[in-house]
């Protein structure tokens, strides 16, 4: 008697070998985009050009990546799984708040330092108000909400006796203070970055202490105010 039906059934043989060389021209796809926008800058790679330097069809490119914008947020995705893998450990071996701070904002670091000569001329498109690729825009949402689920993780891991008001808001604190360095980093040309960790290293601390000083009574009508203006201006719906 088979038992070949006891294990349900088995889906087409080459349905995962075709999902695995989708991968991998998608993968391809990407890598080629952000070595063109390294040499010739993000205004002046089109996705012909891309699509050739790949060694794909247009029609194919336009398949994984409907435009130049979904391009960045394939990077931005990918940047945030790399992130979380390289904050795994420190995660994984610290309990202490500014320990795992430190180290999360360090991984950061280390995963982008590979695409700083790039990072700048990207900022300069990222950082327009109305553009997709701000990091504050809907289409950035994912990894927007993967990093501060990352920060959350920092928070909730950690020994941190934090303001019960705080605690919901600090890892969207934590993320815009994660802006903050970023946009450090991509101007910082100190040799490996040196005074972004320079940066990291003093501004935890600070960070470190604030938290905890969060629960002293005669702070919290302050942080009623910090957490308001937070509110206010994340519910702004003037246009």
């Amino acid at each position: 008697m088979t038992t070949a039906a006891a294990d349900g059934p088995a889906g087409p043989p080459t349905e995962k070998p075709r999902r695995a060389r989708g991968e991998q021209t998608r993968q391809a796809i990407l890598e080629t985009a952000l070595r063109l926008f390294r040499e010739r800058g993000y205004a002046d790679t089109t996705m012909r050009a891309i699509a050739k330097e790949a060694g794909v069809a247009v029609g194919n490119a336009y398949y994984y990546f409907d435009s130049k914008e979904h391009l960045i947020q394939g990077f931005y995705d990918r940047m945030q799984s790399e992130h979380r893998a390289a904050a795994a450990p420190v995660l994984a071996g610290e309990r202490d708040f500014a320990a795992r701070l430190r180290g999360v904002l360090h991984a950061g670091v280390d995963v982008n330092a590979p695409y700083h000569s790039f990072a700048a001329t990207f900022f300069k498109t990222a950082a327009e108000p109305t553009s997709p690729l701000s990091p504050f825009s809907r289409e950035s949402s994912p990894a927007r909400d993967a990093s501060i689920g990352l920060f959350r993780e920092v928070l909730e891991g950690s020994t941190a006796k934090v303001d019960p008001e705080l605690r919901e808001r600090l890892p969207e604190l934590l993320w815009l203070s994660w802006m903050g360095v970023t946009l450090f980093w991509v101007y910082d040309h100190s040799p490996q970055q040196r005074r972004t960790r320079r940066l990291i290293d003093g501004a935890v601390p600070l960070i470190d202490r604030l938290v905890g000083l969060s629960r002293l009574r005669v702070l919290r009508p302050a942080l009623r105010q910090v957490l308001q203006l937070l509110d206010d201006v994340r519910n702004d719906d003037i246009t």
